[in-house]
């Protein structure tokens, strides 16, 4: 790739992408162009790699081909203003931003502006991510191209339409909190059980990763893959049983609309 890589905001997850882009060498550090009013980040990036630290934001939109915008809701408005005027023609802004809509961004830094919208999630932080892509009708095909291949660096990606954004946040936004809350409750009963706490959490981290990746790799159905760990008769079927009588399922389905719902609420919908 030939194109200069900005980032305005290294949180957590702006962080993340970086050190995962940087750790492919697919792009050199040089490459690289940070603005962030927490030094301390850049400036590990800056030594450890030899990004360049710029001193704002429009500073890292006028050398920059394709713009992270990496801050929260509540501020990138103010953000955005600040460098519509020092965009570059033909950059590509990329959100991260959740509820932030296309159009919303359009009003601010100029209709004619290539737009995408990520939404990505926590475990790009160890490479393994899942990152929905949603780009305005300005956007080339080698463009999508080119910032797809960036965050297939930290993991999988998948273009989708606007209108599924909030179920994309539902189901892989949002959810790694539901998940830990599970691993959480596995390894509780685990302790009940007689594990330590800390072999708890490695059975119960250990077997949700292997779980998911038995029904990515082999592409069965979950339910066939529940109806393979329960044999007749056998302890497993008993757990499914109290589970579907605590209503499980039900309640794991309502938390996901509830976060869609509130993300909806967020993009003015």
């Amino acid at each position: 790739m030939k194109q200069n890589i900005g980032f305005i905001g290294l949180g957590n997850m702006g962080t993340a992408i970086v050190k995962g882009i940087l750790a492919s060498n697919l792009l050199s550090g040089s490459k690289f162009y940070l603005y962030s009013p927490h030094l301390e980040t850049s400036s590990k990036l800056h030594e450890n790699y030899g990004a360049h630290i710029e001193k704002s934001a429009s500073d890292v939109a006028k050398k920059s081909d394709i713009i992270f915008i990496g801050v929260k809701p509540n501020i990138i408005a103010s953000v955005l203003k600040e460098i519509k005027d020092s965009l570059k023609p033909d950059a590509v802004t990329v959100s991260i931003a959740a509820g932030v809509t296309l159009d919303t961004i359009a009003k601010i830094i100029g209709e004619e502006h290539k737009i995408i919208r990520v939404m990505p999630n926590t475990p790009a932080l160890v490479n393994e991510a899942i990152c929905s892509l949603t780009p305005n009708d300005n956007v080339k095909d080698s463009d999508l191209t080119a910032v797809k291949t960036l965050l297939d660096c930290i993991g999988k990606t998948e273009v989708v339409p606007e209108y599924q954004i909030d179920a994309v946040g539902g189901a892989s936004g949002s959810s790694p909190a539901f998940v830990f809350m599970f691993i959480e409750a596995l390894a509780d009963g685990a302790v009940k059980g007689g594990l330590t706490r800390k072999q708890a959490y490695k059975f119960a981290a250990q077997t949700v990763l292997g779980s998911a990746k038995l029904l990515l790799e082999t592409g069965k159905h979950p339910g066939e893959l529940k109806d393979m760990v329960c044999s007749p008769s056998g302890t497993t079927i008993e757990g499914v049983q109290v589970l579907e009588e605590r209503g499980f399922r039900a309640a794991v389905m309502d938390a996901v609309a509830a976060t869609i719902q509130k993300s909806k609420q967020m993009s003015g919908k």
